[in-house]
């Protein structure tokens, strides 16, 4: 999740001697920079956000963009925040924007703001919300992930140093599933990132108390802060231990599990559990 804060001075005469009209229509003014600032045609409109707008109002109060963002709950996978000191119409906002901030201005990923003015200063903040999964994807989220691994398997793949040759697909298993969604769930809870749960547990004793019955091999991955399938996937298949238990021909089965945690900045942890029966 990235945040950037930037500021502007504009200088000129204050906000408090322009019409009414001319320092009214914010949004209007950031869009009308984003959609032909820039000298190119802009991505999408922005969005008022009620969330954003009381972030930016903590901002005028002097909070970080991050405590801002915290404190009115809003979880983002992108911020900006920006802020102007002085003269501040309509037509100016656009052209400081257009001139200075094309980078941020143009990002298609950022979709909502809100902003807050006070006297001659004004603070905006624009934010692209994270997407979680919720608890009622659980069905489509491990049919991707299922997907991407098997994907994986089936092509070969070099593990760091190490190459696998294409290995059996791995089939879904309800008890692996069942451990792996424990302890992400636990994991969201205490904030602890490890393979080690509470009370000291490994993953040998998570699957054993969903009830897998024997097996012959076990393994786990883990992930925290990737917010989609395919990025989590991604991370797993980057990392060469994660690449490994993956591509791993001994296993036959596998268990997917992700929980969210709105309240920190990490937002979403992962588990993949891994085994054969014996």
């Amino acid at each position: 999740m990235k945040a950037w804060l930037l500021a502007a001075s504009l200088i000129g005469a204050v906000a408090s001697a322009l019409p009414e009209a001319a320092r009214a229509d914010i949004l209007g003014a950031v869009n009308l920079a984003r959609r032909s600032g820039c000298d190119a045609a802009g991505p999408g409109a922005l969005r008022a956000n009620l969330q954003l707008q009381k972030a930016a109002a903590r901002l005028a109060g002097g909070a970080s963009l991050r405590q801002a963002l915290a404190e009115v709950g809003y979880v983002a996978s992108e911020s900006v925040e920006l802020h102007f000191s002085g003269a501040l119409s309509d037509a100016q906002i656009s052209q400081a924007l257009s001139s200075h901030y094309c980078q941020s201005l143009r990002d298609p990923a950022l979709r909502e703001m809100g902003a807050e003015r006070r006297g001659g200063e004004l603070w905006m903040v624009l934010a692209a919300p994270v997407a979680m999964p919720g608890a009622a994807d659980a069905q489509a989220v491990s049919r991707r992930i299922l997907g991407l691994v098997n994907a994986a398997r089936a092509a070969g793949r070099r593990c760091g140093s190490t190459y696998f040759a294409p290995v059996a697909a791995l089939e879904l298993s309800a008890s692996l599933s069942h451990a792996a969604v424990a302890h992400s769930r636990e994991m969201a809870m205490s904030g602890d990132f490890d393979h080690r749960g509470a009370g000291g547990s490994t993953p040998t004793d998570r699957i054993e108390r969903a009830g897998f019955g024997a097996y012959r091999v076990v393994g786990e991955n883990i992930a925290q802060g990737a917010m989609t399938p395919d990025e989590v996937t991604a991370g797993w298949l980057a990392s060469a231990p994660h690449c490994e238990n993956i591509m791993d021909a001994r296993f036959t089965q596998i268990g997917i599990g992700y929980a969210a945690n709105l309240n920190s900045d990490v937002g979403m942890y992962w588990t993949q559990d891994f085994a054969a029966p014996r």
